[in-house]
């Protein structure tokens, strides 16, 4: 059955602007990002198809060109869409830190660092540059590694922030293993850090590892 032929209150884009898009599940929401279906299937039908063989939502936002376009109903136009998608969402977070201190919303720093660092199948080094009222002035991946690790170096952090003027910073990697708990190695390297930057009178106020949707902080560890 065609999407048009369902009660009013039950099709997907009538749903988002009565109820909000929050009432929507992922299919429905993907449905409308689709717009169309296939032949013998409506787009909600072909959005569930979609996340059972990407494994949900995450797993089609990760998907390489070659595995998203080898989708039945999707192609590059689709692909570029949906990272332009990904792209605003990640922009519209880091505007939220930008205006305003990153503590007065935590959940926006996670969200963030997320957004940035969930699906990097490599390990991802970054670093949060803050001013002197802890709003945000740049983020920067700075390191690079294999799924095993990734050298950091604090020299490096810290010429940066000189650069940057930053008066303060948050670090955070991602574990591409999808296991968020902190290793002996991130704990050193991080007091590493906050004593390299020390010598210069900034500030580390977190190191966050990341695993999938999971943020976990060193500083609410007390591991700082």
């Amino acid at each position: 059955m065609a999407i048009t032929d369902w009660p009013k209150d039950e099709r997907p884009r009538e749903k988002l602007l009565q109820r909000g898009a929050s009432a929507l599940a992922d299919a429905e929401l993907l449905a409308i990002f689709l717009r169309t279906g296939v032949t013998g299937k409506s787009a909600v039908d072909l959005a569930r198809e979609l996340l059972q063989e990407h494994g949900g939502l995450s797993g089609l936002i990760a998907a390489s060109r070659t595995q998203f376009c080898a989708s039945h109903g999707l192609g590059d136009a689709k692909f570029v869409q949906l990272q332009a998608v990904v792209e605003m969402s990640r922009r519209y977070l880091a505007e939220e830190l930008q205006q305003r201190p990153v503590f007065s919303s935590a959940a926006a720093t996670r969200q963030f660092l997320a957004a940035q660092l969930r699906h990097e199948v490599r390990e991802v080094f970054a670093v949060m540059y803050l001013d002197n009222q802890h709003q945000l002035l740049c983020y920067e991946p700075l390191f690079y590694g294999t799924i095993d690790g990734a050298a950091v170096y604090p020299r490096e952090i810290a010429r940066r922030a000189l650069e940057l003027h930053a008066a303060a910073l948050i670090v955070a990697h991602n574990h591409p293993s999808g296991v968020a708990e902190p290793s002996d190695a991130d704990i050193r390297i991080t007091r590493r850090i906050r004593e390299a930057l020390g010598l210069l009178d900034m500030r580390l106020l977190d190191h966050c590892v990341v695993a999938g949707p999971e943020v976990i902080s060193l500083a609410e560890r007390g591991l700082l």
